[in-house]
């Protein structure tokens, strides 16, 4: 009975942050020139054909709610950096 729930733990989804890339997403929005809002990016998310709004991005940025490999993608494209970047960069220089 024990090795059965220690299996049904480890399949559920850990409490807490959910995304690595929402501290990126927020400082690539602030550090563009202008600065993009979430409201800004979530319509340069529509155009690329990702439905996100605000209120999902705030999710996404506070570690809330996860990211598909869809959605990482289009949020590079729309805040001009690279898929990399948002994963695993550590240099600031990497924003395009």
């Amino acid at each position: 009975m024990s090795i059965f729930l220690l299996s049904i733990s480890t399949i559920i989804w850990p409490v807490g942050k959910r995304n690595i890339v929402g501290t990126r997403v927020r400082q690539a929005r602030k550090a563009a020139r202008p600065p993009i809002t979430q409201t800004d990016l979530a319509a340069r998310l529509q155009l690329l054909g990702t439905v996100m709004d605000q209120s999902g991005l705030s999710k996404i940025e506070s570690g809330q709610r996860p990211v598909s490999d869809i959605e990482v993608v289009a949020l590079a494209k729309a805040l001009k950096v690279s898929v990399e970047w948002l994963l695993e960069g550590t240099d600031a220089s990497s924003i395009l």
